[in-house]
């Protein structure tokens, strides 16, 4: 059974092939960076428009790299939500439309489904039931994973997300856009230690998160006193640090709340580094395994969505579009079934 899967919630275009007996065949992402970068973030109107332009030339490029013709397609998956309502009705137009035309249902995915599903399409993947920390520019979430739709949140942040934490503090340090991998990257030339910055929540005694007070110490610090540039280098090395610390620690206590032994990483800050050596040495210690998506499938993209299609369909927990290019850009992850 093949899936042609399409991602068009934000600012990446993705399109996908995944074959239930071969794996994913072709995916292709485009992103639109370039195209935001002027305004310092993502313009909902531009971000649309470009996934018009792009979706059917990476559909085209993604059947031919699969060998693949839109008659041996047996299904459309695409984002449903949640996203940006205008980005998300584009995919799903077009999604339902080449469903209606080949006859083929069309299934309605949730972009974070797409997500914590992702690490199962690396060559050594978790199995269910696992705990999942989704940790994005929109979402900062502690997940039990039982299987396709079963998923129980544990925690959630409950202002800003870690990603979108990276990315106003990176605005705050002039770093431009894409701010979160730019802040990461000068982190690596930083020594973290010299400024104390806070940890918020980190004993709560809950698996909640709050990353907005930790920008408000770094804009603190700014407006006290001139950065050099070794000064910014260090200063993003901690900012790093203290969100790198609350995710393990908020994730080894959720690993130890639910009696698993399996952890998964999913979204577009499961790509830091940092984050990756702390939590494999936390699981080290612990005695759990942590697993991640390959570093091209953790942001935004087609495969995840066609890969989740794939395993609704094989577990019969499918529910057809409706044809009327109906979208959530609001759609509580744990509301699925």
């Amino acid at each position: 059974m093949r899936v042609l899967g399409i991602e068009s919630s934000c600012d990446e275009t993705g399109v996908a092939i995944y074959d239930t007996e071969t794996g994913l065949r072709a995916h292709a992402v485009h992103t639109q960076i370039d195209l935001h970068a002027e305004y310092g973030g993502v313009v909902p109107e531009l971000a649309s428009r470009d996934h018009i332009r792009r979706l059917v030339p990476l559909i085209r490029k993604v059947l031919r790299e699969a060998g693949c013709e839109l008659a041996g397609i047996d299904a459309v998956a695409y984002t449903a939500g949640p996203g940006l309502a205008g980005a998300l009705l584009v995919g799903a137009s077009v999604a339902e439309a080449l469903a209606a035309a080949r006859s083929l249902p069309a299934l309605p995915i949730h972009h974070l489904e797409g997500h914590l599903l992702s690490p199962m399409l690396s060559a050594d993947p978790p199995r269910f039931p696992f705990v999942a920390l989704l940790v994005s520019g929109g979402h900062t979430q502690l997940m039990r994973v039982g299987g396709v739709g079963d998923y129980q949140l544990l925690g959630e942040s409950l202002d800003d997300a870690a990603g979108e934490a990276f990315d106003k503090t990176a605005k705050l340090m002039g770093l431009g856009y894409p701010g979160g991998p730019k802040l990461s990257q000068l982190a690596e030339s930083g020594k973290p230690g010299r400024f104390k910055l806070p940890r918020p929540m980190l004993n709560s005694g809950d698996l909640s998160f709050s990353f907005s007070g930790l920008k408000t110490a770094v804009l603190t610090l700014m407006t006290e006193r001139t950065l050099s540039e070794t000064d910014r280098s260090d200063l993003a090395a901690d900012f790093q640090a203290a969100v790198v610390d609350v995710l393990v620690a908020k994730s080894i206590a959720a690993v130890a709340k639910c009696g698993l032994d399996q952890f998964v990483v999913a979204g577009g800050v499961g790509a830091n580094r940092h984050l990756r050596d702390q939590l494999n040495a936390a699981g080290t210690r612990g005695g759990f395994s942590v697993f991640y998506p390959e570093f091209e499938l953790c942001t935004d993209n087609g495969a995840m969505i066609a890969f989740a299609g794939a395993l609704r369909l094989q577990s019969g927990k499918v529910t057809p579009g409706s044809g009327a290019f109906a979208v959530s850009p609001r759609w509580p992850l744990a509301s699925l079934s």
